[in-house]
Order: structure tokens, then C-alpha cells, then sequence
């Protein structure tokens, strides 16, 4: 367990340490998966060298019991021949085989323990790092999400502040006086204008009686002829 402890403070320590710094939230959290995953790479390396050696040590336990066996066997068919000298020693040799491989088996069944307790915690690991997968998606959508809205807020706060809204006011008004001045000089204009000279424009100009009454003429021309 001390081997797992040890992950999950360098992982508590990366994120106190994220958050100290007040560093980019998805970046820190991008790179801190990132190291669980490699971190949980290297457990399941030790895990797997555990086992192996789980393995090892059943092997050499069965192959001292096999080496024990025989010599026991060895001993009964000395004893079936009448050489119990002969069959002392095979004995003696079972003994030493049979001392040898139960020392494997308390080793390997120690090891076997101690794998289950890995192999758990490596599945207690991964169902963390799973967990910490989706918090960080999920907590990366909350920072994009503050941040649109501090910049909507901080954005909104500017225009209160500065003068784009005053501006616009004072563009409308300089317009409008720009108006009034063009009304004005329009007005000037006409008052400046000699009434003699429009009376004689009037009658160059002729009115629509006159052009009805040159129609006239001309229809009644067209019908005598």
C-alpha cells in the first residue's frame, strides 16, 4: 500500500500545486492525467514483475517437492531390496529437497498475498484515474464556461466605463446640428431670392391652360382638314 500512497500524494501534491500557481486549469489538468496514466503504466510494470515472480517461486517450490518425491521413491525401493543403508540416504536427500521446498512455499504463498493485494489495488488505481478522467472534462467545461462569462461581464463592465455610448450621443447631436445648419441655409437661400425675377419665370414657363388650349387648337385643326 505504501506504493500506492506514495502516487496519490505526488498526485494531491501536482494539484495544491496547480492551483497555488493559479496556473490554466486545463492545462494542468491535461498534464496531470497525463502523469496518472504514465504513473499507472509503471504500477502495472510492478505488478506484472510480482506475478512473475509468483511464478518463479511455484515453480521452484514444485521443483524441489518433485526432487523430494523422487528420493522418497528411491528410499522404498531401497527398503524393497533390503538396503536400508542405501535407503537412509535417499532419505536424508528427501529431507533436504523436502526442507528446501517447503521455504519456496511459504515464500510463494506470501507472494501470491501479496499479488492479490496489487492486483486490487491496481484495479482500485485504474477505477481512480478513470474517475479523474471524467472529473477533469467535466471540470474544464465549468473553466471554459467562468471564463466566457467573466469575459461577457468584463466586456460589459468596459462599455459602462468608457465613452463608446457617449460617443455615439455626441455623433447623433453633431449630426443633428449638421442638419439644422443645412434646414438653415436652405431657408437663407430662399429669402435671398429677388420675387421679380420668380413672377417673369412664371411666365416663361407658361401654365397648363396654355398648353390645353394650343392641344385644342391643333385637334380642331387635324378634324377640318
Amino acid at each position: 500500500m505504501g506504493f500506492f500512497n506514495r502516487i496519490s500524494t505526488i498526485f494531491k501534491a501536482n494539484v495544491n500545486d496547480a492551483l497555488d500557481k493559479a496556473e490554466d486549469p486545463e492545462k494542468m489538468l491535461n498534464q496531470i492525467t497525463t502523469e496518472m496514466q504514465e504513473q499507472l503504466v509503471t504500477v502495472k510494470q510492478q505488478v506484472a514483475a510480482s506475478i512473475a515472480n509468483e511464478k518463479r517461486l511455484q515453480r521452484d517450490y514444485e521443483k524441489e517437492q518433485e526432487q523430494a518425491d523422487g528420493w522418497e521413491q528411491k528410499a522404498t525401493i531401497a527398503l524393497q531390496r533390503d538396503n536400508e543403508d542405501l535407503a537412509r540416504q535417499a532419505l536424508a536427500r528427501r529431507n533436504e529437497h523436502r526442507d528446501i521446498a517447503n521455504g519456496y512455499k511459504e515464500q510463494w504463498e506470501k507472494q501470491r498475498q501479496a499479488v492479490e493485494t496489487l492486483k486490487e489495488n491496481l484495479r482500485i488505481l485504474e477505477r481512480k484515474i478513470e474517475e479523474a478522467r471524467r472529473k477533469k472534462d467535466l471540470l474544464i467545461a465549468r473553466q471554459k464556461r467562468a471564463k466566457a462569462q467573466k469575459m461577457i461581464h468584463e466586456t460589459m463592465a468596459g462599455m459602462k466605463d468608457n465613452s463608446a455610448f457617449a460617443s455615439f450621443e455626441r455623433m447623433e447631436a453633431k449630426v443633428g446640428d449638421m442638419e439644422a445648419r443645412a434646414d438653415a441655409a436652405a431657408e437663407m437661400a430662399e429669402m435671398s431670392r429677388d420675387p421679380l425675377e420668380d413672377e417673369f419665370a412664371a411666365l416663361e414657363t407658361g401654365s397648363v391652360d396654355d398648353d390645353l388650349a394650343a392641344l385644342k387648337a391643333k385637334v380642331s385643326g387635324s378634324g377640318n382638314a
